[in-house]
């Protein structure tokens, strides 16, 4: 960024990835970056596919094989298993996680040699099931792990039964959710063992892949090319949130910090803008509006 001549800018993101995955990052600059927690506290929606037969100490293909099994199981038991992996679930993550353990990374002390004991966490997953079609990933954005995805034609229940050496699954989830222990857990259940070898996030909250660029061009950016073409509009990341237009009066005061009365909004967040120009993000209790996080957002019409 700064070789293509830009000003210095605050950056934030909007959740990391495993090593081996791909997909869509949320990157915020400048005021964006105060709505980074609110990324981060999204959901994500992620394609995987689970290797059957193997899992291995990472619960990736980076990792060293732990356990081995000859069972494959039948493509139906698959889909039958999938409910119970659905709604609120606990989960153990990845001992090679991001997951604090006593003040350390877990994977700091796994790749130390330690044995890491990993906690029981609750998560939810709000949807869970096998992935029959290959949708359009968005220009620039075609997987390097393509050949490893295979997808499966219409489920037909009367054809004979159909072992899995893999299979590719889609899983909307909560944060915190580990798909690698997703993936694990769902190759127990079905009497094998497992292990991911492609992890695509192709959704994070209200960020789609299809909006996404490639690292190519974010390259090209770095070297002079135009930001602004690439750039979403700042209430992007507030999709879902209604708004509330304030009047002169009104929006001086949001900007102070102050308390607005009477607001005819039910209980939850507003954002609350001046013509465009979004003021600040505010939480409505009993209509009364406080505000959240306030935005310095220039008014170009003025």
């Amino acid at each position: 960024m700064r070789e293509g001549g830009y000003a210095k800018t605050k950056v934030g993101h909007g959740g990391t990835l495993d090593p081996l995955a791909e997909g869509v990052l949320p990157i915020a600059l400048g005021e964006a970056t105060k709505l980074a927690g609110r990324m981060l506290d999204a959901s994500k929606v992620y394609e995987f596919t689970v290797q059957f037969g193997e899992e291995t100490d990472t619960l990736d293909t980076e990792g060293e094989a732990i356990a081995r099994s000859d069972h494959r199981p039948p493509i139906a038991a698959v889909e039958a298993i999938l409910p119970h992996f659905t709604g609120e679930v606990e989960q153990v993550p990845p001992s090679y996680s991001a997951v604090k353990v006593d003040g350390r990374r877990a994977y700091d002390r796994a790749r130390a040699g330690e044995d890491v004991a990993m906690q029981a966490r609750r998560v939810t997953v709000h949807d869970l099931h096998v992935l029959r079609e290959r949708e359009p990933r968005g220009e620039g954005l075609e997987s390097s792990f393509a050949s490893d995805a295979g997808r499966l034609g219409p489920f037909d229940p009367t054809a004979p039964l159909e072992l899995a050496d893999s299979i590719t699954l889609v899983a909307h989830v909560s944060k915190g959710t580990y798909i690698r222990s997703l993936a694990r857990d769902i190759a127990r259940a079905l009497g094998t063992v497992g292990h991911v070898t492609y992890l695509r996030r192709i959704k994070a909250g209200p960020f789609v892949q299809d909006q996404a660029i490639s690292l190519d061009t974010l390259n090209e950016i770095g070297k002079g090319a135009r930001l602004e073409d690439h750039l979403l509009p700042f209430e992007v990341g507030l999709d879902g949130i209604p708004a509330h237009q304030l009047d002169p009066e009104s929006a001086q005061a949001v900007r102070q910090g102050r308390v607005l009365s009477g607001m005819p909004h039910p209980d939850g967040l507003l954002l609350a803008k001046t013509g465009i120009v979004p003021v600040a993000l505010m939480e409505v209790t009993a209509g009364t509006a406080r505000v959240v996080r306030g935005f310095n957002i220039p008014d170009t019409a003025e």
